[in-house]
């Protein structure tokens, strides 16, 4: 990371020399959101990679591979066509409620010059790319291992433009959810519970895997999985603290509180399984930490370091619970947990940023409300209100798109196709060749 950082100053120096910066550039805010915007890109390729590779079975460990990097460079190219422009529109130009103007079509705005803020206009475009790419990446968590990969890849695309890009508009691209005054740093809104709640439905509307419930299906490598963990924890860091857009406090305070909470997620979560099972899993262990940081992702900006291990041991607990009754006792085949996890994590997170983020709570006190907002209360409110519009758009929108893309070419592959398993049906290739 020191690496990455150095050669970020450097570049942004020779940029200055060469009089191609604008004056108000700041030189450590744009070296750190270079560095934010490699991690969270390490997030997905190779963290989340890794990390949904080892959890599914052998057959179709290079299918859900292959899908995490198409996606990281099919949504590069939708966001930087008119994904954008729906999230954030144009520099100057006032934007409406619901999605931003189109004059940010092919980057149409952008220039070596052209600044968002203190960074370069470029680089604020790029780090967004990067929330643009793991969040369709997230979903395929909740169909891995019977999704088409033609399918997938038109899903994604839809996806992208129809409920991605309108609800970042909504929340950071000047739309009605910001305006309002949601506290969402990072994306408890904008990435988790659009990605858990369109993996939730698409689970439902395909259907369990052949074998759900019957067939053991545990992951094949954890090996594979747990090296994936290590790498998203490091990643958020980006994420979260990325997020303050600048080398700051703010970005110092979401950096801490987002270790603290994936810690205290990890350690809730393998006590949960401990006392209840006898044995603390890995797989526990690394589900917990991936909870603790979905979780105070939309708080990252808003809560203190008390606060945060609360909202990572509640997270550990409730998402625990809340998989467990989703494949048990609902029998919903969320192929890799994304709602319970991510989902759950990402609703809990939003709505516990509208309480810690009152300066009047002692140790656990936060960084103070939204402006015209007076009360915990009404805070809370909306944080509530942003919850239940996006997970309501999010479930008609991905119903909608799943029936489109469904009548044109198919969403899952047939039953002989899917025993063989994925990875030489769709890529004719071994995972393993051993």
């Amino acid at each position: 990371m020191k690496r990455i950082a150095t050669f970020a100053v450097l570049c942004v120096s020779a940029l200055a020399a060469t009089g191609a910066v604008a004056e108000d550039l700041n030189g450590a805010d744009t070296a750190w959101i270079m560095t934010a915007t490699a991690l969270v890109l390490f997030m997905t390729i190779p963290g989340l990679s890794l990390f949904y590779g080892g959890l599914v079975r052998t057959k179709n460990v290079l299918s859900v591979l292959m899908q995490c990097f198409a996606l990281a460079c099919l949504m590069s190219l939708v966001w930087f066509a008119v994904g954008y422009t729906i999230a954030f529109g144009s520099d100057g130009v006032e934007q409406g409620k619901w999605i931003g103007d189109f004059g940010n079509i092919l980057f149409a705005g952008m220039s070596m010059d052209s600044m968002n803020g203190s960074i370069p206009a470029p680089l604020f475009a790029m780090f967004q790319m990067t929330f643009a790419i793991i969040t369709p990446a997230l979903i395929v968590g909740g169909f891995a291992e019977r999704m088409r990969f033609s399918s997938m890849l038109l899903f994604s695309t839809i996806w992208l433009l129809v409920v991605y890009s309108p609800v970042c508009h909504w929340v950071w691209g000047g739309g009605w959810l910001g305006a309002m005054g949601l506290q969402d740093f990072a994306g408890g809104t904008v990435v988790h519970i659009t990605a858990a709640v369109a993996a939730l439905v698409t689970a439902i509307f395909m259907g369990p895997r052949k074998g759900f419930g019957k067939v053991a299906m545990p992951p094949h490598n954890l090996t594979m999985t747990v090296t994936g963990a290590g790498m998203l924890w490091v990643g958020w860091f980006g994420f979260n603290a990325g997020s303050a857009l600048a080398a700051d406090g703010s970005a110092a305070m979401a950096m801490l509180v987002t270790h603290l909470s994936a810690a205290a997620g990890s350690l809730a979560w393998m006590t949960m399984e401990w006392v209840r099972h006898g044995k603390p899993s890995v797989l526990g262990i690394v589900t917990g930490m991936v909870a603790g940081l979905g979780t105070i992702t939309p708080a990252s900006g808003s809560v203190g370091p008390a606060a945060a291990v609360l909202i990572g041991l509640s997270a550990g607990v409730i998402c625990y619970f809340a998989t467990n009754y989703l494949k048990q006792v609902l029998k919903v085949d969320d192929s890799l947990d994304v709602f319970p996890v991510h989902g759950v994590g990402g609703i809990l997170g939003t709505l516990l940023a509208g309480i810690f983020c009152s300066t009047q709570l002692g140790v656990f006190s936060g960084n103070g409300f939204s402006e015209g907002i007076q009360s915990i209360g009404g805070q809370f409110m909306v944080q509530a209100t942003g919850v239940v519009s996006v997970l309501l758009y999010t479930v008609v929108a991905t119903f909608i798109i799943l029936k489109v893309v469904d009548a044109l070419i198919g969403l899952r592959v047939d039953d002989e196709h899917e025993t063989q398993g994925l990875d030489l049906v769709l890529h004719d290739e071994r995972g393993y060749d051993l």
